[in-house]
């Protein structure tokens, strides 16, 4: 009997994808899910290659659909091709390009043949039929995969958050809190089950982070940035320094008196000339991260805290699961990998539930009067009265 080979995992996010076989620890390679191709303008978006050509890819395609580039090596050629990001907050939005993508992910980066393996992909919640359906077309006509699996992200971080072989500790009822570089998810899951109808979308995810870092660069006047390595400047100053603070006015006034120990400088080097530059970073490495926490600072679009819109998750839960949904609060993604920040959304989140149970008890104590009948009635059942007065 011929043995099975293991299955391919690819999780597509907007921001970086990752790769790998079923029973590794890790991924084997991740980079960004961006391509290069020759036309600048890309391909139009909704145009898949499985409606225009069927069979062999490469014979089907001309010379100039064969030049591309993914990943790393797509942002490298970015002078030369055109660069393009074909999922747009966790949405496939280009299909052309997503099928070169991964078809250059299987036969250069795995090295595998996909039709000996099966496959396992992942979609973001209330992801539509009609983008799951295309998905499996592409990889069973253009592909010819042995099976496939369409993973919803929030019940795989579940599993990915067990911590021991104890079959008490597999557990998928808990809230997933799922923020990568597009887009922002809070997502309650019970015994598995997505429960869609409470799911809530946060416009903040690590983008937003390294715009608005960005922008705190050049209201600072930093003169030292190349104004094109902006953008990736204030990407490495997130990824490198920025942390979660307990309390922004505490933190400023430890930037005031004691510059000296919490500024840091980052070195670049000017992608076109080569020469070596500094850049102080300060306030950035807090204030970034903060938005999630204090989102008026950057923008007055959206203006909820991420503690108060997970509670009001869960809240709009039915009410047999809310224990469990408080009780397992699963981080999962990039940006929610700064430091301290599982400890600042617990903090904030235990004060937001207990106010909200302070009032409880305010308004109860005013609703319920108990009353003793003073006639002392001689009947045991008849000695006391309660009455409920509510106004």
């Amino acid at each position: 009997m011929a043995t099975r080979l293991p299955a391919v995992i690819m999780d597509n996010g907007t921001g970086y994808t990752k790769l790998g076989f079923a029973g590794n620890n890790n991924p084997l390679f991740v980079f960004p899910t961006a391509i290069a191709t020759r036309d600048s303008a890309g391909a139009p978006a909704g145009g898949s290659a499985v409606s225009k050509a069927s069979g062999n890819i490469a014979t089907k395609r001309g010379i100039e659909d064969l030049d591309f580039f993914i990943g790393n090596e797509a942002i490298s050629n970015s002078k030369t091709y055109g660069l393009h990001y074909p999922i747009r907050q966790g949405q496939i939005d280009n299909w052309d390009q997503m099928e070169r993508f991964w078809e250059q992910s299987i036969f250069k980066y795995l090295r595998c043949e996909p039709e000996d393996h099966y496959f396992l992909l992942t979609e973001p919640p209330l992801n539509a039929p009609e983008n799951r359906e295309q998905t499996a077309e592409i990889m069973f006509e253009s592909f010819n995969i042995q099976g496939l699996y369409i993973a919803v992200q929030a019940v795989l971080a579940l599993a990915a958050s067990w911590s021991s072989n104890k079959a008490s500790d597999f557990v998928l009822t808990g809230t997933v809190i799922d923020s990568g570089d597009g887009v922002t998810h809070v997502i309650p899951v019970a015994e598995g089950y997505v429960i869609g109808s409470s799911i809530k979308h946060i416009p903040i995810a690590g983008r937003n982070i390294t715009y608005f870092v960005q922008q705190l660069l050049r209201d600072r006047n930093e003169n030292s940035i190349p104004p094109e390595d902006s953008l990736k400047v204030a990407e490495k100053i997130k990824e490198q320094f920025s942390y979660v603070c307990p309390d922004i006015v505490k933190e400023f006034k430890k930037y005031d008196q004691e510059g000296d120990k919490y500024f840091q400088k980052y070195q670049g080097v000017h992608s076109v000339t080569g020469q070596p530059y500094e850049v102080d970073v300060g306030f950035e490495r807090f204030l970034g991260p903060e938005i999630f926490f204090n989102p008026e600072i950057a923008s007055s679009d959206f203006l909820t805290p991420i503690p108060e819109v997970v509670d009001n998750v869960i809240q709009s839960c039915p009410i047999d699961t809310r224990r469990g949904l408080y009780k397992n609060i699963v981080l999962s993604g990039g940006s929610t990998m700064f430091k301290d920040f599982g400890k600042r959304l617990q903090r904030d989140m235990k004060r937001v539930v207990d106010a909200r149970i302070k009032r409880s008890e305010e308004l109860s104590g005013g609703l319920i009067k108990v009353i003793v009948n003073p006639d002392k009635l001689s009947s045991s059942k008849l000695e006391k009265s309660i009455e409920i007065i509510i106004p």
